[in-house]
């Protein structure tokens, strides 16, 4: 079977992703938008900790985590093709990367079915991956930088 993302786009495909884009942008999305990228879990008792009803992220990790998966969703049941949403997405691949060290534990622990959706995307789009990797190289680079203040 031939991956879903060698479908061209169509203009509904289009409309789909812009309106992906339209939720990213309302005023809690962002916020938790900006919560999540700031977070950079250094061990797996950090991933843990937002998981956490009590962590003041936590809303903040479960509408980003969810959205994300659920964009991903719509590629992995043939809605829009995947490459095409990963060129436009990729902000959810930030996630992936920062709980990829620990999705095992986090799978056994937590959730058996986290990060599915984005598992898979990464399996059949060249630009997810791409992405991906983009996104892992920046992560490492900011590991290895010194903390500031």
């Amino acid at each position: 079977m031939a991956a879903m993302s060698s479908r061209k786009p169509t203009h509904e495909d289009a409309e789909l992703v812009l309106r992906l884009y339209e939720l990213r942008r309302e005023a809690v999305m962002r916020e938790s938008r900006k919560t999540i990228a700031a977070w950079m879990p250094r061990s797996f008792e950090e991933v843990v900790a937002i998981t956490k009803a009590e962590d003041p992220r936590n809303a903040a990790w479960r509408q980003v985590s969810s959205y994300f998966e659920m964009a991903y969703g719509f590629a992995r049941h043939g809605i829009v093709p995947a490459d095409f949403l990963a060129e436009n997405t990729g902000e959810g691949f930030l996630l992936y990367a920062k709980i990829e060290p620990h999705l095992k534990e986090f799978r056994a622990q937590i959730s058996p079915t986290a990060f599915r959706n984005s598992e898979w995307m990464l399996k059949k789009s060249a630009v997810a991956k791409e992405r991906l990797k983009l996104f892992q190289k920046r992560l490492a680079a900011m590991s290895a930088a010194p903390k500031r203040g």
